[in-house]
């Protein structure tokens, strides 16, 4: 996702529980999700000159293609497609992550963020289904070639190019965290434009949703964004309910 050059105002937020007594700029989880994820980008590149593609083996694939695999609902979170999501995704984990983590702790926001992680990779594979399934049924039936308007290729060979990957997942589930919790703290698009972070939230989701629909900019998952803000929606409802301080 690119949530670009935007900086938040922390001293709007006025709620002393809010407040640790030591803020850690760069909090442990915030930097190693940052050294992983730079490692993995990394690592890819490095492979890939090799003929080794890490993203393949590593990203998120539909769930009735061959290259799935259990472990991508996780490793799909640690894999970028280049340099600029990689760079923003890790942005936007710091900008809204360290304040998080701070208050928080540690642990409950790693599992915070494995829960949006999963939440996002769940809803990606729900769109991948409605997407694709009519292939599976094709294939059962025994057609076995796709024209998918540029070539004709084996169906399976499609469902296993089918890939999704990045942290995006994570950052949005952090953002609506953020909105829910510091509503009325600013955020400053492009270091000018102040606005309120529960109206950026809304309206982010609602243009998400909106793309995500309409199909519009290829090549993102939308959904799995979505599913990223529900799943922490979800968990911080039930934090609140289960009077979980946070």
């Amino acid at each position: 996702m690119y949530i670009c050059k935007l900086i938040i105002e922390l001293r709007h937020m006025r709620n002393d529980q809010y407040s640790p007594t030591k803020f850690n700029f760069l909090p442990p989880v915030c930097k190693n999700l940052l050294i992983i994820n730079i490692l993995m980008f990394l690592a890819t590149t490095v492979l890939r000159s090799r003929g080794i593609d890490l993203a393949g083996i590593l990203g998120l694939h539909f769930f009735m293609a061959e290259d799935h695999h259990v472990w991508q609902y996780i490793t799909y979170a640690f894999m970028h497609a280049n340099f600029n999501h990689l760079f923003f995704n890790m942005f936007a984990i710091w900008m809204f992550g360290y304040t998080l983590e701070n208050i928080w702790g540690a642990k409950k926001f790693i599992f915070f963020c494995f829960t949006a992680a999963l939440g996002a990779a769940f809803v990606q594979q729900i769109t991948y289904y409605f997407m694709y399934g009519d292939l599976v049924t094709a294939m059962s039936n025994g057609i076995q070639i796709v024209n998918t308007g540029y070539e004709k290729i084996p169906i399976k060979e499609f469902l296993n190019q089918i890939n999704t990957v990045g942290a995006s997942g994570i950052v949005f589930g952090l953002l609506l965290a953020f909105g829910m919790m510091f509503p009325n703290a600013y955020i400053y698009l492009y270091f000018l434009f102040p606005i309120k972070t529960k109206w950026f939230v809304i309206g982010y989701i609602i243009l998400e949703l909106f793309n995500g629909v309409f199909g519009t900019s290829a090549g993102i998952a939308h959904f799995a964004h979505l599913g990223g803000a529900l799943a922490g929606f979800i968990l911080i409802m039930y934090w609140k309910r289960d009077k979980h301080r946070f």
